[in-house]
């Protein structure tokens, strides 16, 4: 660079003609440095300058390169980093995506077959409705309980009296059976067993009716499902239910203590009270006397006065009753004495002329019959024929 710059240097300097005047030298002093090398040194100088700060900049600008090298570097590196976190992430959202789809389709397939099985269940739950439905309707016991009159017959010493702390009484019911008769068939009872199960195996009879003949066809008469049961009731003589009992602001502790006071006087048939259970949420209480037959006289009364001491008021007084079933029995048979007749042509103008022409004919010992208890015809529409529970009538 040295001598490119001394090159130029000699480039710049004018060349003197030999036309030219050539002035005469100016002498100089003694131990002067002539001008044109001291401008030389300054410049030498200077160039000096500019090689160091050349030198220092082509340093700078390859350190720079180097840095820049690196950094592009470290750029690629994070950049194919982060294209490989982007795939990682797409690949794993991806994933994720597919395994929300199969979720998906797991829990909706689950929650077709759950709703096709509630269906199912609700559809079997309105079958056992219908025949719970049902066979509560046909086991529906009536309520009715005729008028009886007691008397009573003597007195007996009680030597224990706790033996009769309840009245005790017990209601045996059964159901009678429905049959259903429709048009020509009869309902006919022998008073001999033998003689229906005979008729029975032949099936098939020839009937004369006003000197015409009929056949008609005997069948078993097979009845429904029945039942029978004892309903207990026990009634008890030192225990009263009291209902309706004011919510006061006070402990139910106190409320005890001023139930038994209450309870205690005797102007309407109290008694010394041995126990109080008290429930405030539902304002009743169970209260237990000491003395048998105290109960009985205070459920007399419909409604009691219960004083607090500042206000009184009427609480409502009930027996405590207790029932329950005892033998219940559920059965069905087929009657060993009546039979069933089919088929039967009307010849006659009314049904009790009818019901004794067949009668006469099953009485006949000839005709395999024998003595006829009871006997029913149906010659239009349809009855319904009730059976009572005989064990002796049914096999």
């Amino acid at each position: 660079m040295e001598d490119l710059y001394s090159s130029q240097m000699q480039k710049e300097k004018p060349v003197s003609h030999s036309q030219d005047r050539v002035s005469p030298a100016t002498p100089k002093a003694e131990g002067e440095i002539p001008e044109t090398k001291a401008e030389e040194t300054g410049n030498v100088q200077e160039l000096e300058e500019w090689k160091n700060k050349v030198q220092q900049a082509e340093k700078q600008k390859a350190e720079l390169l180097l840095l820049k090298l690196a950094a592009d570097e470290e750029k690629r590196k994070w950049q194919e980093d982060l294209r490989g976190i982007e795939d990682k992430l797409a690949k794993e959202r991806k994933e994720v995506q597919e395994n929300h789809q199969r979720n998906l389709s797991m829990i909706n397939e689950q929650n077709n077959f759950l709703r096709k099985k509630i269906q199912l269940l609700e559809d079997k739950l309105a079958v056992k409705k219908a025949k719970c439905k049902a066979l509560a309707q046909r086991y529906k016991v009536k309520k009715f309980i005729p008028e009886t009159k007691v008397k009573f017959t003597h007195l007996e010493k009680v030597e224990n009296e706790e033996m009769h702390k309840n009245i005790c009484c017990f209601f045996t019911a059964s159901t009678t059976f429905p049959f259903r008769l429709n048009k020509g068939e009869a309902l006919i009872t022998f008073e001999e067993e033998n003689v229906a199960q005979e008729l029975l195996q032949k099936s098939h009879h020839v009937v004369n009716l006003e000197n015409a003949e009929t056949i008609v066809t005997a069948r078993p008469v097979e009845l429904e499902v029945g039942i029978a049961f004892q309903l207990h009731v026990k009634i008890s003589q030192r225990k009263i239910n009291v209902y309706n009992i004011p919510k006061l602001l006070i402990s139910d502790d106190w409320v005890k203590d001023k139930l038994e006071l209450n309870f205690y006087k005797t102007k309407r048939g109290g008694g010394e009270v041995q126990d109080v259970t008290y429930d405030r949420q539902s304002k009743m209480a169970l209260i237990t006397f000491a003395q048998p037959g105290v109960a009985n006289n205070i459920v007399k009364w419909a409604e009691y006065p219960f004083c607090t001491g500042e206000q009184t008021y009427m609480v409502t007084i009930s027996p405590v009753v207790e029932k329950y079933l005892e033998r219940f029995e559920m059965f069905s048979g087929i009657c060993k004495r009546t039979l069933l007749l089919t088929e039967i042509q009307n010849v006659a103008e009314d049904e009790e002329s009818m019901q004794d022409l067949i009668a006469i004919h099953f009485q006949k010992p000839s005709n395999g019959g024998g003595e006829v208890e009871f006997i029913k015809y149906v010659s239009e529409g349809t009855k319904v024929a009730y059976f009572k529970t005989d064990t002796e009538n049914f096999i």
